[in-house]
């Protein structure tokens, strides 16, 4: 299986990231690629600027990883929240070149945050909206208190009940 993973954030130092980069390689057997949302910056998207630059090559790029995966894990990193405007920003150029984004692949989705609530609310923005973008939405999972629960050094879960818990979600791809 192909398994394409990225935080839906451009922090360099995101949590997101090396959350969804560690609940990647916990998938038996998957081809993993972990994208970086830096590599897909883009214009703010906006009509006059789709009427300029048409559909942008970097959105298109994006949507051909999407394409040739098998599947999708994303990390949400929540922003007031909601989408950071990184993930936000590249997800309206996508959509504009192809409505359903997620191109009917199974989908993984967790959050987190150095909160207690974990980006629950972003993830339940995701969750609630990734079948109108063509996703199969698998499971969900909100990793609250993050540098509570994540050790740093070792890029891996610490808290036993919440790798258990995503190592389940993850099952779900089988």
């Amino acid at each position: 299986m192909k398994l394409l993973a990225f935080a839906a954030s451009s922090s360099k130092k995101s949590i997101n990231k090396q959350l969804v980069t560690y609940a990647a390689h916990l998938v038996a057997g998957a081809e993993v690629e972990v994208l970086d949302l830096n590599d897909y910056e883009l214009p703010l998207f906006s009509v006059d600027k789709e009427a300029d630059l048409g559909k942008p090559a970097l959105a298109l790029a994006f949507l051909d990883k999407i394409a040739a995966s098998d599947a999708i894990l994303i990390s949400f990193a929540e922003h007031n929240g909601s989408y950071s405007a990184a993930y936000k920003n590249l997800f309206d150029w996508c959509s504009r070149a192809n409505g359903k984004v997620f191109q009917g692949k199974p989908m993984v989705m967790i959050s987190t945050s150095p909160g207690a609530r974990g980006g629950a609310s972003v993830l339940a923005a995701a969750t609630t909206s990734a079948p109108f973008f063509g996703g199969q939405l698998k499971a969900s999972l909100s990793v609250p208190t993050f540098y509570e629960n994540f050790d740093v050094e070792r890029q891996e879960l610490k808290n036993e009940e919440l790798k258990a818990k995503l190592v389940a979600a993850l099952a779900n791809f089988a």
